[in-house]
């Protein structure tokens, strides 16, 4: 009988906060500067006789993200001296928190699974290395001292899908808060994983294998892949071992994914946190938050946005929305500013359900689409609002009030991307939109049909629905769309009678 092995994975995620400058300096905190080593001063490259000072929206930014997921915002916190020597760390240790983090604790809900958080804390990023073909290494030291927030789960992950649920999540969060866009290919979030794999028993018990730990993994589908195939490899590792076939073993290290080949490969062993000689850093006093008017929980909590998460059952229970359209309009937080703002444009109190479905299926179906056509997948959401709100809650009037039919409606928002700032009813009207509603004016056209269509009329007068919707076909093209459909459909029935 072949033994289960279950896959154990904690997640080690590093977001860099969106401040205007960095976490113990007046420097500017800029990801898109292209010119190198221009945000640094002699703080965050750690000079001699140099004193840090607390960025305190830093601070909050990690705080509301703690109460965010419901975890436990910390009284007593301080700053550790984490000693280590990289090239991308000037000052030879980092400022991070080690005993005393900022947050404990709290969830996420991802991939229908609950993913527990161990502690949030704050810390400051590294400088970027660059190694090009010649074996030389060039440093940018922009990055270095840029607020960056660490969160570290739980060993309640079972599958690479999980993973990358959660990491997606954190990264909506971190947008609906407004504390960081945390786009991995900036590297502005950077995901890494703790893997092991143990029998289902041993697992059961609480027991787990050899973990090592894959870094800076820095797009989803690497999260993915990587994890993946590391719980492939110490799997079969395990197999091997349990055979009697080999000796090798899974060591406690460091590894790194290759994205063209598909695989993780060793970089060095795993440190320890003894390895680090944490100690408290003398240069920034402890602090007790609550003393602290700025980090006042309760005026925190109260200001926090509607969440993701909350606003998706929203959506689903409020617009009756399906799963995967409530995640397309709260997955982009613009896009779901902008159709709530539509819907407030609509005339009347509160729209009708069946308006709100308009609204979507026009969003979703057509603008979209032709946003992804003409300024691709990565950027349309730039150009969201191009058409203002009030003007595309005007169109949605037009169909609502019979005057635009469903074509002409369409046909009209595309003229009104060419054209944002113009009168959807001037465009509806100038190009020949507006729906004749005159029966006067219809009732020669439809005797002329008839006359013209003597055999479909006894079809339809026979039982032949499906002749009837020939003849308001016939009606449609002679008006070339302008005309109402159900009001055709009202004057041939009243000609045939």
């Amino acid at each position: 009988m072949s033994t289960k092995y279950i896959p154990t994975i904690g997640l080690e995620i590093h977001a860099e906060l969106a401040t205007k400058s960095k976490m113990f300096c007046s420097c500017a905190n800029n990801p898109d500067e292209e010119k190198v080593n221009v945000n640094i001063c002699p703080v965050c490259m750690g000079q001699p006789g140099t004193l840090p000072v607390l960025n305190k929206e830093a601070i909050k930014h990690v705080l509301k993200a703690g109460l965010a997921v419901g975890g436990t915002i910390a009284d007593f916190t301080e700053w550790d001296r984490k000693n280590y020597f990289y090239p991308d760390i000037p000052k030879g240790y980092q400022i991070s928190q080690y005993k005393y983090p900022l947050v404990e604790g709290g969830s996420v809900l991802a991939g229908g699974n609950t993913v527990t958080i161990t502690r949030i804390h704050l810390e400051e990023d590294t400088a970027q290395s660059t190694h090009d073909t010649h074996e030389k290494s060039l440093v940018n030291y922009n990055r270095a001292g840029v607020p960056l927030m660490e969160l570290v789960t739980e060993p309640v992950i079972h599958d690479a899908a999980t993973a990358v649920a959660f990491a997606k999540e954190l990264q909506l969060l971190l947008r609906y808060l407004g504390v960081g866009e945390a786009n991995l290919e900036k590297g502005e979030m950077r995901v890494e994983a703790n893997i092991s794999v143990a029998t289902e028993e041993d697992t059961v018990a609480g027991k787990f294998g050899t973990k090592t730990e894959v870094k800076n993994l820095n797009s989803f589908r690497a999260v993915e892949r990587a994890i993946a195939y590391e719980i492939a490899r110490q799997t079969k590792i395990a197999e091997k071992i349990a055979l009697g076939q080999t000796d090798e073993k899974v060591v406690q290290e460091t590894r790194g994914w290759d994205e063209g080949a598909g695989k993780t490969f060793s970089q060095r062993a795993k440190e320890s946190s003894h390895d680090y000689r944490y100690f408290p850093e003398p240069d920034i006093p402890k602090m007790k938050l609550r003393e602290i008017p700025e980090f006042d929980i309760e005026t925190l909590r109260t200001n926090l946005p509607e969440l993701p998460w909350t606003l998706r059952n929203r959506f689903v229970k409020e617009f009756m929305m399906t799963e995967k359209e409530a995640a397309m309009f709260t997955d982009t937080p613009e896009l779901s500013k902008y159709f709530e703002s539509i819907l407030a444009g609509i005339s009347g109190a509160k729209p009708e359900l069946k308006t709100v479905r308009l609204v979507i299926n026009y969003l979703s179906s057509d603008y979209v689409g032709l946003l992804k056509k003409q300024f691709g997948e990565e950027h349309f959401i730039t150009h969201i609002s191009d058409v203002s709100p009030a003007n595309f809650a005007a169109l949605i009037n037009l169909v609502v009030n019979g005057k635009v039919n469903s074509r002409g409606a369409k046909d009209t928002l595309g003229l009104m991307m060419k054209d944002p700032s113009g009168d959807p009813e001037v465009i509806a009207t100038q190009n020949g939109f507006i729906q004749k509603n005159d029966e006067g004016a219809l009732k020669g056209m439809i005797l002329e049909i008839i006359t013209a269509n003597p055999t479909v009329v006894e079809d339809y007068k026979k039982g032949k629905v499906v002749a009837l919707q020939f003849l308001i076909g016939q009606g449609m093209k002679m008006t070339k769309g302008s005309s109402n459909p159900e009001m055709l459909k009202k004057l041939f029935l009243e000609s045939i009678k």
